[in-house]
């Protein structure tokens, strides 16, 4: 598991002994700071990165520590998708994951001792979320940052990761996951999805004013300003996303790139790249339904910005943990767009639970 781990000063000695223990594991750490105990630093320099990292994926949990864990634990619980829960001995560990499903654990280094803070560590990353109730619960938690999203996320120069989780778009995923559904529904599902997406994907795009005449007098409304953009599907699975994205920005150029992923390397191999001619003007939407390993949405970014390609999102229906790290490793300063962030990837390379293969499905080809 890939930990993100950050600390104060006061904090910085129970971090190490954390990160050593961690390592000893197996785990993968991803040290956020701060790199020393004998320089007062704020606490929130160093909280934000680490949640930060969680909150797009680029790490699969955090654990923060402070004097007593309070700082920390307000700072992580601003960002949005972060449930930090300051802990105090064994029982709260197990249960901010067993009924929480805390992606952050806040430790106290002026409160806990090592021996403590160590065997809350390994309870904490062992023990596995209920669900049933609690996921009640937490979506509810879920709806209100969506309707309250913090400045920190619009803000951002890129490199977020935002899940797009409106209850139609959800619904509507779901239907999609089912086997049964046919190519003709799974196609049609595919783009009333991407068309949802798009008014999340689109929410930033910059308004101005222009005078009309309604049948009834004049008025002042606004219209998008000069923005030109691109859509460029990944074949093939991409091209089902494009018609559902063209009915609500009907005057973006579309790009074609040509990749597939080869069975046995898993890594993407490219056949073909055709972009708009003025593609370093336009802001440019990759589409590719299964953001998996992250390989060819990765190799197809690339293409563009090695045309001029400048400001790049990537639109995913589903994404795995272990894609998003990849892509976003390849890509910093990328956002990714997508509905849901699936469990993991199984030993051929597929999201778990996913919905299979999207081309084949889309297409009716296997």
């Amino acid at each position: 598991m890939k930990i993100a781990v950050a600390s104060d000063h006061a904090g910085y000695e129970l971090k190490e002994e954390i990160k050593e223990s961690l390592a000893n594991a197996g785990h993968e750490v991803l040290d956020c700071g701060t790199a020393s105990g004998d320089v007062r630093v704020d606490y929130p320099d160093w909280g934000f990165k680490a949640a930060d990292a969680v909150a797009s994926h680029k790490a699969e949990r955090g654990i923060l520590v402070c004097g007593t864990g309070i700082g920390m634990s307000i700072v992580a619980n601003k960002v949005k998708g972060i449930r930090a829960a300051l802990c105090h001995d064994h029982f709260t560990a197990v249960m901010s994951r067993r009924h929480n499903d805390a992606n952050i654990l806040v430790l106290g280094a002026r409160v806990l001792g090592s021996d403590v803070a160590e065997d809350m560590v390994k309870a904490w990353l062992a023990e596995p979320f209920e669900g049933g109730r609690h996921c009640f619960r937490l979506e509810k938690i879920s709806a209100y940052e969506n309707e309250n999203s913090n400045s920190r996320e619009a803000a951002s120069g890129g490199g977020r990761t935002v899940v797009i989780d409106h209850p139609l778009v959800r619904h509507k995923l779901g239907l999609m996951r089912n086997k049964e559904t046919s190519s003709k529904d799974f196609r049609d599902l595919v783009q009333e999805v991407a068309g949802l997406m798009v008014y999340e994907v689109t929410r930033h795009l910059p308004l101005e004013e222009v005078e009309i005449e309604t049948p009834v007098a004049k008025t002042r409304v606004f219209t998008i300003s000069g923005k030109k953009l691109a859509i460029v599907p990944v074949l093939r699975a991409g091209l089902g996303m494009v018609e559902g994205i063209l009915k609500l920005v009907p005057n973006a150029k579309v790009g074609h790139i040509g990749l597939y992923r080869d069975p046995d390397t898993l890594k993407p191999v490219d056949y073909y790249c055709k972009l708009p001619c003025d593609i370093s003007e336009r802001e440019i939407f990759v589409v590719d339904p299964m953001l998996a390993t992250g390989g060819s949405a990765a190799a197809a970014v690339s293409h563009i910005k090695d045309r001029g390609g400048k400001k790049v999102s990537l639109v995913s229906l589903l994404a795995a943990p272990e894609g998003i790290a990849a892509f976003h490793e390849a890509h910093p300063d990328v956002d990714i767009y997508t509905a849901a962030v699936d469990s993991h990837l199984n030993d051929h390379g597929y999201i778990v639970p996913g919905l299979g293969d999207a081309g084949d499905r889309l297409f009716g080809t296997k």
